[in-house]
Parts: C-alpha cells; sequence; structure tokens
C-alpha cells in the first residue's frame, strides 16, 4: 500500500501530470511523470490509472494492488517534487509483479533527465 502523502487523489493533479509530463511507454503500462513547483515538501505523489479495458472489476483491482506494491518500491528513487501517473494497459493483466516492476523502472529511468531538464 501506498502511504497516504505519496498518492494522488486530485482529478486535476491526474490531468496536469498526463498532459503536461513526460511519457514512456511500455509493453503493460505508460508512465506519465512531472516534475511540480508547488508542494515539493510533500514528497513524490502517484497516482494509477486502471481503465474497463484491462478486464473486470476483480481484475482492475488485482492489477492495481500490484502496481501500488511497485510504487511503493520506487518511491525513494523519485524527486520530492516528482508526480507520477502509471496507466495500466490490458497486457498488465497477465504480467507479473517482477516484470511490472521492471518496466516501472525502464521508464523512470528513461523520463527522469527529461522532467529535470523542465524549467
Amino acid at each position: 500500500m501506498l502511504p497516504a502523502q505519496h498518492r494522488m487523489t486530485r482529478s486535476t493533479e491526474f490531468g496536469t501530470t498526463v498532459s503536461r509530463g513526460v511519457r514512456a511507454a511500455q509493453p503493460d503500462l505508460v508512465v506519465h511523470a512531472l516534475r511540480s513547483d508547488s508542494e515539493p515538501d510533500a514528497g513524490p505523489r502517484v497516482g494509477l490509472v486502471v481503465s474497463k479495458s484491462v478486464g473486470n472489476a476483480v481484475v482492475r483491482h488485482r492489477v492495481a494492488r500490484r502496481l501500488r506494491h511497485v510504487a511503493r518500491g520506487v518511491l525513494d528513487e523519485l524527486d520530492p517534487a516528482d508526480r507520477v501517473v502509471i496507466r495500466a494497459l490490458p497486457s498488465s493483466r497477465s504480467a507479473m509483479s517482477a516484470q511490472l516492476e521492471k518496466q516501472l523502472r525502464s521508464a523512470l529511468r528513461r523520463v527522469q533527465p527529461k522532467i529535470g531538464a523542465r524549467p
């Protein structure tokens, strides 16, 4: 479970991160990342998007649990001002946690230099 201070809960925060952030696609997920100027002391914030295309409610919740667990493991590697949205693709329903973690880390490595360079 992600600690409360690291959860993204507002739709405006999701929308801003997705529309203004840098995107990195992987086979089972898409990562949107943005370095925010507001509230840098709160620490990095992570949001999940698991749509109905992934599967029924049971499958979506299973995927979300896996993604929360994986995201918790990478919090220490993120800048306190980072905002990350992880969008699960339909193929994520059959992906193992280790595979999702590898893809998340790879996507974050690809976006880190780009979000760090933004003003």
